[in-house]
């Protein structure tokens, strides 16, 4: 069996908070605490509360540790930590459904594909429940991969594969349908902090400041490294990785505070190319998070940006949300629209996760109005949910 070393400090020490950046220039275009258990602060939602500003809808607490990943499925949200506990929250009304602790190692990241969660954790297992009855599955259907030599660090999921990317610099491919072990690749020289997949594509972000391209020629046969995607500062780490739904535009999130952008141009033959460096924070960028034509980004200086993809891969500053104690450490928007904008979840090293609504800034598009109806349904549930609550919410 694998052993690690304690973890004492607060954030994963492969993941740097901060890094002198090469460039100096910067473009915008290119609280309340609770420590009761299972406690959320709640805001009614009005119509008229809806408008060109984000809004903080709820304080949700009741991990032991830091918030370190989230994930949807279905109908809920998952949050975990570094406490080695899992909450399940129920969308769209926030309420608490149950939670459940899994093994020796703090949660370091979480991957859904239908109806099932895979967890990945620094005990260097990943471990894997089905959303049916968590409880039970947790008790008696899980199964353990004892593979990589150090801490897991993230987890995605593609085309009956997942991906887990670890500390020990490996990216390891498992098959879903019988849990097994098919691959293991060499990937980075340093930590590997982030994973995502997109059209055959997986990429891997690095402590030594690469995001690789891994895919199957055909799409058969084993993984091979298509490309190599770098920014100017050799010296930054990369944090995190999307990649945008069509899998044209990929961005990374650096430890010098740059979200950097890449095109995929050439489909066929496998070719990026850099299109944007955006200084995004004064810190480390920690997270991303893509939704439609928006990007998010969490970072250490305990503060989420809200950026519009433009043109040829430009971002554009559209807004900036505080209110964590602490670095933002992990970013998930629903796929419920509400009131012409998402619902964005964001969990932080203050131990809370809070959930914000985030207006689709300066779009008036037919879709919005025509999803009137639907968001008034929204608001109903989570206004009799809320009606039926006190401000603070005890489970």
């Amino acid at each position: 069996m694998n052993s690690l070393l304690p973890h004492t400090q607060p954030m994963d020490s492969k993941s740097k908070l901060w890094t002198p950046p090469s460039s100096s220039s910067t473009s915008s275009c290119s609280s309340e605490s609770d420590d009761t258990p299972f406690s959320s602060h709640r805001i009614p939602l009005l119509p008229s509360f809806f408008h060109h500003s984000h809004r903080s809808l709820a304080v949700l607490s009741g991990h032991v540790g830091t918030v370190s990943c989230l994930a949807l499925c279905g109908e809920f949200i998952l949050s975990a930590s570094q406490g080695k506990d899992i909450i399940v929250w129920q969308q769209p009304d926030l309420r608490l459904f149950t939670k459940f602790g899994q093994g020796d190692g703090s949660v370091k990241a979480l991957a859904t594909v239908a109806n099932k969660v895979f967890t990945a954790h620094q005990d260097s297992r990943i471990r894997f429940m089905k959303q049916s009855n968590y409880v039970q599955t947790r008790r008696h259907h899980k199964r353990l991969w004892i593979e990589h030599a150090d801490s897991i660090s993230c987890l995605t999921v593609s085309n009956g594969f997942v991906y887990s990317g670890s500390w020990d610099k490996s990216l390891k491919v498992w098959r879903i349908s019988d849990l097994k072990c098919l691959e293991s690749l060499k990937a980075h020289d340093d930590a590997i902090n982030g994973l995502v997949a997109s059209k055959g594509v997986v990429y891997s972000a690095s402590a030594d400041g690469k995001i690789k391209a891994w895919g199957r020629k055909d799409g058969k046969g084993e993984h091979c490294l298509k490309g190599v995607l770098e920014g100017r500062n050799k010296d930054a780490s990369f944090n995190s990785v999307v990649v945008s739904e069509d899998g044209k535009w990929i961005f990374g999130g650096g430890s010098d505070g740059f979200v950097m952008g890449w095109e995929r141009f050439d489909f066929d033959s496998e070719s990026w190319k850099l299109v944007s460096e955006t200084k995004a924070h004064e810190m480390a960028v920690l997270c991303l998070c893509l939704t439609g034509e928006f990007l998010c980004s969490g970072s250490a200086d305990k503060s989420i940006g809200i950026w519009r993809r433009e043109a040829f891969g430009k971002l554009c500053r559209v807004g900036v949300i505080s209110g964590h104690e602490g670095p933002v450490k992990c970013l998930q928007a629903s796929s419920h629209r509400v009131g012409g904008g998402f619902l964005l979840y964001s969990g932080s090293l203050d131990k809370s996760l809070r959930v914000w609504w985030v207006p689709r800034y300066g779009s008036n598009s037919i879709a919005d109005v025509e999803d009137k109806d639907s968001n008034s349904a929204i608001l109903g549930k989570m206004n009799e949910s809320m009606s039926m609550t006190p401000s603070i919410i005890t489970c």
